[in-house]
């Protein structure tokens, strides 16, 4: 049996999501890893890794909220949205910047349109839009309906600088919403730094640095179970339904309706099950498929 289980990582400046994923490949000596919810390589925090047959849960742990912790900088606009990018325009901050921000967060709270940068990844007419805007074209883009849960400013390190707490759906652009709330202030803004903080039920307190994955004596140990990235109600089976299960067979379940984590005898994490209150159907699983 191979290696199953998450990891969350705090990714280091630099680095690509999958540039994380490939030097841990190497270092669990497993094909399978792919991480949840792509940060850029300017960004670092929680980047949760998912390994063996546990990458079958990736798209469940993407699909969870966000937290970060943003920088943003007023009086100035560039092609990337942050810092990273060149500049297309500058301008005076107004000096009631504080408070104008402050009067535009909950405008920028709950559900709100985005369009997404040229220099990401969401494809148009088949290309990554980032291809296309490194040979200096630029295409339309319809805008992603998103979610801000929680906007608010945190601190105000200079007369431009600013550090804001989002806490976010998937899909959200963080370094977006910098410009766009640099819009909307009349000064133009952009992304100086990001962090992400959570994932999920995935935080930053459990969150292991790179460094120490790569130099651990035995890094399978940092390797949490995959039932980790789920937080339905546990349900142990046995008999008949375990051998149904097993099959890939809906089996019987008497429980109220709702989806279940589902436990064998022995304590191992089967599968995600969604339950009528009578019979449980499979959503995923997560045993090992034996010939």
């Amino acid at each position: 049996m191979g290696l199953n289980g998450v990891v969350v990582v705090d990714k280091p400046a630099g680095w690509t999501s999958m540039d994380v994923c490939a030097k841990l490949r190497g270092v669990f000596g497993e094909k399978r890893v792919g991480h949840a919810g792509t940060l850029d390589p300017m960004a670092t925090g929680v980047l949760p890794v998912l390994v063996g047959r546990a990458t079958r849960a990736v798209d469940f742990v993407a699909q969870g909220e966000k937290e970060y912790v943003a920088a943003l900088r007023l009086g100035v606009e560039t092609d990337t949205q942050d810092l990273t990018g060149a500049v297309l325009a500058q301008a005076p901050v107004p000096p009631e910047a504080r408070q104008g921000l402050e009067a535009l967060l909950p405008r920028f709270t709950g559900e709100i349109d985005q369009i997404p940068p040229m220099y990401s990844a969401v494809k148009v007419g088949g290309r990554k839009l980032y291809e296309l805007a490194r040979k200096g074209v630029e295409v339309e883009r319809r805008p992603r309906r998103v979610t801000i849960h929680t906007l608010e400013i945190l601190d105000q390190s200079g007369p431009e600088e600013f550090t804001l707490r989002v806490v976010c759906s998937k899909g959200t652009y963080v370094r977006t919403l910098c410009h766009d709330l640099g819009r909307a202030l009349g000064c133009g803004g952009a992304m100086a730094a990001l962090r992400r903080t959570r994932v999920g039920r995935f935080t930053l307190e459990r969150a292991v640095t790179l460094e120490a994955l790569v130099q651990a004596p035995r890094p399978a140990a940092l390797l949490t179970g995959v039932e980790e990235c789920f937080d339905q109600s546990a349900v142990t089976i046995r008999g008949r339904a375990l051998t149904l299960a097993l099959h890939g067979n809906p089996f019987p379940l008497e429980a109220p309706a709702g989806e279940y984590k589902v436990f064998g005898p022995d304590g191992a994490f089967l599968l995600l099950g969604k339950s009528d209150g009578a019979v449980c159907r499979i959503v995923k699983s997560f045993y090992e498929v034996t010939p």
